[in-house]
């Protein structure tokens, strides 16, 4: 394709807005597969129920959240970081599986939402474990400014453009637009490079997303090659292990969904997983620091 003819298809999709632009921004992108997908949004999709032994409630959340989570190594590790955690079902799969030595920072940068994500945490986890939980409210982009390389593990699960919510809402369908795609990306890149550098060498970030367009999933992963993984030393990507028996006693018949491999990660799709997700995920493990002493 032409530089020229690039541009134009460029331009072109700027100009979609709204339902019709959003029905041809991802016809485009997924092509047959499209019509599948938006007859599994509207399905009851795969919500299961999360109850830690010794908690004074349940937690709903999707089975494709479950695994992302569960996707996350926790084997020797002390400082855990779930830097965007509300409402919090992540957390909690997070907290339920941690050595009994180590503690969970869960960060929300929106107060309103830190209050659900701290009610979670007390309501859904046992003493013994919330105790070892540290809810906070503050902007994850700029956390690097203030520490750097001091956690084990970290759980991105970025903001993003959620097409599955889009769908369901006529407000936000009705306004959509590229653009939206834009300012979700430049929002997950300062949070992904701020987790990045808040990972110590030997840690492991596994970075996540609802969306479906490579923008907000693939690429971002592209960008953190480009920026610290230029001679293929600074970190690798690790494949998912996950270990259904660490959460077997919370969580009943549960049959944790198939995922696909992408380029840099692994999609959860729902028209191939009974409803599950979309789940977008990938799993960084930092050899080296980024710093340069």
């Amino acid at each position: 394709m032409s530089k020229k003819s690039a541009k134009s298809k460029s331009q072109t999709k700027e100009k979609l807005f709204g339902a019709e632009g959003f029905e041809q921004y991802y016809g485009e992108l997924y092509g047959e597969r499209w019509q599948a997908l938006k007859d599994s949004f509207a399905g009851e999709g795969s919500s299961v129920e999360y109850h830690v032994t010794g908690a004074e409630k349940s937690y709903f959340l999707d089975s494709a959240s479950v695994l992302a989570a569960l996707c996350l190594p926790l084997d020797n590790s002390e400082d855990l970081l779930d830097l965007c955690a509300a409402p919090g079902g992540k957390t909690l799969v997070l907290a339920s599986r941690m050595p009994a030595d180590a503690k969970l920072s869960s960060n929300e940068r929106s107060p309103e939402r830190k209050h659900r994500l701290s009610t979670v945490v007390q309501t859904c986890l046992p003493p013994e474990i919330s105790e070892r939980v540290i809810t906070s409210c503050s902007d994850g982009a700029t956390w690097c400014t203030r520490q750097n390389e001091c956690f084990d593990r970290i759980l991105l699960d970025a903001p993003c453009s959620s097409e599955r919510h889009v769908i369901a809402d006529p407000k936000y369908l009705n306004n959509w637009s590229p653009s939206r795609i834009k300012t979700v990306t430049t929002e997950q890149w300062a949070l992904l490079s701020s987790a990045y550098r808040l990972l110590r060498p030997e840690g492991i970030l596994l970075y996540s997303t609802c969306a479906l367009c490579p923008q907000e999933n693939d690429e971002m992963i592209e960008r953190l090659y480009k920026k610290f993984n230029k001679d293929g030393t600074a970190f690798s990507l690790l494949e998912p292990a996950p270990q259904l028996e660490e959460i077997s006693a919370f969580v009943q018949d549960l049959e944790l969904p198939g995922f696909e491999k992408t380029k840099y990660g692994y999609m959860i799709m729902p028209d191939k997983q009974n409803g599950a997700g979309p789940i977008y995920f990938s799993i960084i493990c930092k050899q080296k620091s980024c710093f340069i002493s």
